[in-house]
């Protein structure tokens, strides 16, 4: 393990992996698993802008409270999103602009590939 500064000046501690099975590429396949879900990409959408607390996240994404709740707590433990108390209440934000980016260039990339991405059928939301 190392430590490392975010973009954000954070020290944080980061995992030292190699490109083998089960090293970086597992580790990279998790990551984008847990951007795989569409209300977690909701929710980190919302919080692009500014930061926001719960309430103000349910009514931007539609998500029922208890939902947004357990994709923060999702997104807080994967260090994607953090967590500002004030008071009773807790406002989220993006941890890192990388976050951000990563977002940014991955639209720009579905402008290029979207059909082909739509005509896919391994990425269904159905059941095999």
């Amino acid at each position: 393990m190392k430590t490392v500064i975010s973009a954000s000046g954070d020290t944080t501690s980061a995992v030292n992996v190699e490109d083998t099975p089960g090293g970086r590429s597992d580790l990279r396949a998790k990551f984008f698993r847990g951007l795989g879900d569409e209300s977690r990409l909701l929710i980190l959408n919302a919080l692009c802008a500014t930061e926001l607390s719960v309430g103000e996240i349910v009514e931007r994404t539609k998500l029922s409270q208890s939902n947004a709740s357990n994709h923060l707590r999702c997104l807080g433990e994967c260090g994607l999103v953090t967590c500002k108390r004030e008071g009773r209440f807790a406002r989220y934000r993006i941890s890192d602009p990388r976050v951000v980016e990563l977002l940014q260039a991955a639209d720009a990339l579905l402008s290029a590939v979207a059909i082909g991405v739509e005509a896919c059928g391994r990425y269904s939301d159905a059941p095999e």
